[in-house]
């Protein structure tokens, strides 16, 4: 192991020099609105917009997650990694409804689709799921990672690991309640550049540690391929191909975490090619951190590492292959893709609390005193997700695969309801409900079940819902719910013409059409192509 040495603390310290004169910047820039402190004012540009939505997807379900994945299982999981053509289909496809309709969060875009009642339910999941996991799992996976690459056991008594999941929540906590979305969006500028090149200094030293490109493929020669025969017990590819889309939609283009930096866009066009640069780089972390866990892997049937834990293979190798410098270069990445991915999920939460709980039933409010709660909501999200981390330290031995899991019940219900929502002016508002509604239910009842496993009985209707891959479980949930608000919808009432209006494909507005074309240029058609175009070499070259 090469020790941290003053040099690495030197580069730290210039990385958390450059972040605190952000703070200082976010704290005197005062927001006048909820519209400046939870978007930004609505007014960032393509460039901000993607790399906020890199910066905010790479967290510790990368650092240490993917690259567990790959160290346990190879290229199994890299069909998460390869939606590149999902985010496109945010900017292109749904972006132009959520701007055009000028809502701050995806609740308040089912409230306008369909009812009061779904906006107040999603609302409720997502916070749920953001504290629950999302917030808690990235600090757990911090103090992990941190106490591991520092080689720091204790101080003062006090286990490291706390004392560098507390800084990282602490500090993170800071600079959003000071500066909100407009913070976000310039530290993840400045931390994407950060986390892409240390990454790739991981990439290039461990490949040529391991031997090269072909001898990392020879030793991982039955975890290379991305299909994996229909009764592969973790990843069928039917159940991939369908299961992965299902989650990546519900992601990419619903979920308040990513949707959040398209909205602060000062315009449709941005917004779209926001996604296309977010396109760009989302073909990046199959190679940046899936690759060093197979290369992890590999070192360690060489003999050349010991390697305790799959999701111990980032960290792992940082500590093992890098120079003096080179490691705190790495470092500030991982603290960055850390911060930036807490300071979106702060913000996030914050959102959906501020505008979809508070203002709605105190629509008085001043916005001045809106941004206030948010400050608030942000400080009581970040108690709440350090008191979950006990929690978080029983979860399963794979991080990526875990978070995977608990999202694959979460999205088909969401996913089906925001799709039929915007393609289909015949879906109702009743049937919206009952859809969401039903989907977290059965997804929960899954989750339920899989903790009582032990005790069914084989056999039995409740045994074989948790004994269902569960991307096929995935799967049929999706249909299952397309068709019970397909269903619902013939026996209910659509919503009137006035209040749709604008928010499907049937009920664009002339106006709305001419605004989306005339920001289309033949670059925005090239470079999505070039994306779907590398995306299909990728699945060709790992068949």
């Amino acid at each position: 192991m090469i020790p941290f040495s003053a040099l690495d603390w030197a580069v730290l310290s210039i990385f958390f020099i450059v972040l605190l004169g952000v703070v200082v910047w976010a704290f005197y820039s005062k927001e006048k609105d909820t519209t400046d402190y939870f978007l930004a004012g609505r007014n960032a540009g393509w460039l901000v917009i993607g790399a906020s939505i890199f910066a905010s997807n790479i967290g510790s379900e990368h650092l240490v997650g993917l690259s567990g994945a790959g160290a346990q299982s190879g290229m199994a999981m890299a069909h998460w990694e390869l939606q590149s053509w999902i985010i496109i289909i945010l900017g292109w496809v749904f972006a132009p409804f959520y701007w055009g309709a000028k809502v701050y969060t995806m609740p308040e875009f089912l409230e306008r689709r369909y009812s009061s009642k779904s906006r107040t339910f999603l609302s409720v999941i997502s916070l749920i799921s953001y504290v629950l996991t999302k917030v808690s799992v990235t600090v757990y996976a911090g103090g992990v990672v941190l106490k591991t690459v520092l080689g720091i056991e204790s101080i003062y008594g006090i286990d490291f690991f706390w004392i560098a999941a507390m800084s990282l929540v602490l500090i993170t906590g800071l600079y959003t309640v000071a500066g909100g979305m407009k913070a976000i969006l310039v530290t993840s500028v400045i931390q994407t550049p950060i986390l892409i090149i240390g990454s790739l200094v991981i990439l290039f030293v461990g490949l040529d540690k391991v031997g090269g490109m072909a001898e990392l493929e020879r030793i991982n020669a039955d975890r290379m391929s991305l299909m994996r025969p229909m009764d592969d017990p973790e990843f069928p590819w039917l159940g991939v191909v369908f299961g992965s889309i299902i989650i990546g939609f519900w992601y990419w283009c619903t979920d308040q975490y990513i949707v959040q930096r398209v909205l602060s866009a000062k315009g449709i066009q941005a917004a779209r090619r926001g996604t296309i640069f977010a396109g760009y780089l989302k073909l990046l972390p199959v190679f940046i951190f899936l690759f060093p866990g197979m290369i992890a892997y590999a070192l360690h049937t060489q003999g050349a590492i010991n390697l305790e834990s799959a999701d111990q293979a980032f960290a792992t190798l940082v500590n093992e292959l890098l120079p003096s410098g080179v490691k705190g270069i790495v470092i500030g990445g991982l603290i960055a893709a850390l911060m930036s991915s807490l300071a979106s999920l702060f913000n996030s939460s914050a959102t959906l609390f501020t505008i979809d709980f508070y203002k709605k039933y105190k629509p008085q409010s001043s916005e001045e005193h809106l941004v206030k709660i948010g400050r608030y909501a942000t400080v009581a999200v970040v108690a709440l997700g350090i008191l979950w981390i006990p929690v978080m330290q029983m979860i399963a031995d794979v991080l990526y695969e875990y978070l995977q899991l608990v999202q694959s019940l979460i999205a088909p219900g969401i996913a089906a309801v925001f799709l039929l929502g915007v393609f289909s002016s015949r879906i109702t508002p009743t049937a919206g409900f009952v859809g969401l509604v039903a989907g977290f239910v059965l997804g929960m009842l899954r989750l339920v079940l899989t903790v009582f496993q032990d005790g069914l009985t084989e056999g039995s209707i409740w045994y074989a819902l948790v004994d269902m891959n569960w991307l096929y479980y995935c799967s049929a949930l999706f249909i299952v719910i397309v068709m019970l608000v397909i269903g619902v919808s013939f026996f209910t009432r659509p919503a009137s013409k006035e209040q749709i209006a604008g928010l499907t494909y049937g009920s664009i507005s002339k106006e709305q059409r001419a605004e989306i074309k005339a920001g289309i240029d033949k670059w925005d058609y090239i470079h999505t192509a070039i994306i779907i175009g590398i995306t299909i070499f990728i699945y060709i070259r790992f068949f």
